[in-house]
């Protein structure tokens, strides 16, 4: 190691854990990835080990600050963290479970997520990514939405969460293109055409999605419907419903895609061709960002 590391950022997903160790300038000295997510761990000291596991021949000598968000703080996850209330800030270091640990090299803290009492809906790890933006841009006033297998449409004002919605349309794909009968027709490739057709169908139909999605197994026994058009016009179906019932969020607003390439290219061209002002966001170190602050905000209070 180039330096001597001073905190581990932790972002602690259901099926991976990424870790990074940070000097005293927050630089990130090395990045270690594990498939030993919060799914396959139970609860309370597997996820030390695991971490231990991670860390390796680096073990600190004195003790450092471990930030972590995500799943580890779920009811399943390594200790429960509280949810905080919409609307407010993304949570910090004021408001992390300190979780006890076997070694005392590690002083865990772990974030908690966002909940929203009405209409009910929560977020574990999207917050942290919000914290991130806002570090990186504090005046940002609008709306982001953060495409995943759980999309989030979070809307942001002043530095708060005021309010959020999460749509199962990741999920939803995925069951549909490999556990139903459509998974017969779908295939690799994109079609953009055949995307966008599929998002304004379902967007000016949304009652009709049902017999639409049947009718991707149908073009594709009776008209040849192309692999790669099936997959593009069951992820423009979807994604336009979710688009229609997300409207209130993005409709006339500043909108922030945060996500990978690939969904967040999708989910760009469909808000695009519905007129909406959207921008992207590199999102491949928010969640650090966010963990930053966070470890920055922890140091001022020690």
């Amino acid at each position: 190691m180039s330096g001597a590391v001073a905190c581990f950022a932790a972002d602690w997903g259901t099926t991976h854990l990424r870790l990074w160790a940070l000097d005293a300038s927050g630089a990130v000295l090395w990045q270690r990835d594990s498939d030993e997510g919060m799914g396959k761990l139970a609860p309370g000291g597997a996820f030390e080990t695991a971490l231990v596991r991670a860390i390796g021949p680096d073990m600190p000598a004195a003790s450092v600050p471990v930030i972590v968000c995500g799943m580890a703080g779920s009811r399943q996850g390594w200790a429960e963290a509280p949810y905080a209330t919409a609307p407010c800030e993304s949570p910090g270091a004021a408001d992390a479970t300190r979780v006890p640990t076997a070694t005392d090299r590690l002083k865990v803290y772990i974030l908690p997520g966002v909940k929203q009492v009405s209409p009910p809906d929560v977020m574990r790890g999207e917050e942290t990514q919000i914290a991130g933006l806002i570090a990186r841009e504090p005046e940002f006033d609008g709306v982001v939405c953060l495409p995943g297998t759980h999309t989030k449409w979070a809307r942001i004002s002043a530095r708060e969460i005021v309010s959020f919605q999460t749509f199962m349309t990741g999920e939803m794909f995925a069951l549909l293109s490999r556990q139903s009968v459509l998974r017969h027709g779908i295939g690799e490739g994109w079609d953009q055409d055949a995307f966008l057709e599929a998002v304004s169908g379902t967007m000016s139909r949304p009652a009709g999605m049902a017999a639409q999605l049947f009718g991707i197994r149908s073009s594709g026994l009776l008209a040849g419907l192309a692999p790669a058009a099936a997959r593009s016009r069951l992820s423009g179906l979807l994604i336009g419903a979710e688009l229609a019932g997300a409207r209130p969020y993005w409709l006339g607003q500043r909108v922030a895609i945060l996500g990978a390439d690939g969904i967040a290219d999708a989910y760009e061209a469909a808000l695009a061709a519905q007129g909406a002002q959207v921008e992207r966001v590199d999102a491949s170190d928010l969640t650090l960002d966010g963990l930053r602050a966070a470890w920055a905000a922890l140091k001022e209070t020690a």
